[in-house]
């Protein structure tokens, strides 16, 4: 964990951000999500619910996907992030995100970072089927109901993998 500051409610947190290292002093209350929106200004993963229930705020930690409202930053401290602004590293657009452009995959957007960073963490046996798609993703929930067109979209790739 961070080492704690003179002041016991703050801690000094190092995260590797898309490929970034972010040294910070957070207060020991702050969540990873705030952690990203608000003091390194990605905001991609969105605050949706607040409580871990929509998936809107889907991050990748050390690779695997998890709601970034839940955890507490310094909790995570030395760990890899990436979030949705991180996924191209500048060669263009991610294969999810160009499956989800084809398959017309979003309608407001406000859902869509945190769907394709959960699409992205997916494992090999979460991608089996269209049906193991679903249940894989139904922890992100989409407002607008473009639930038939992720899918596809996440199948597609993970079919051509």
């Amino acid at each position: 964990m961070g080492t704690t500051t003179a002041k016991a409610t703050e801690t000094d947190v190092t995260l590797h951000v898309n490929g970034h290292e972010h040294q910070m002093r957070l207060d020991n209350r702050t969540t990873l999500l705030d952690a990203l929106r608000e003091h390194l200004a990605l905001t991609g993963a969105k605050k949706g619910c607040d409580q871990g229930q929509c998936g809107a705020c889907t991050v990748l930690l050390d690779g695997r996907r998890v709601v970034s409202c839940l955890v507490l930053a310094c909790s995570v401290d030395g760990s890899s992030v990436t979030t949705v602004e991180g996924l191209s590293a500048g060669r263009g657009l991610h294969p999810i995100q160009e499956a989800f452009i084809a398959h017309d995959a979003l309608q407001c957007g406000f859902c869509t970072p945190g769907q394709i960073c959960s699409a992205v963490g997916l494992t090999e046996v979460e991608t089996e089927s269209p049906a193991a798609i679903r249940e894989a993703m139904s922890g992100n929930i989409c407002r607008c109901g473009a639930y038939t067109h992720i899918a596809a979209a996440v199948y597609e790739v993970a079919s051509a993998s």
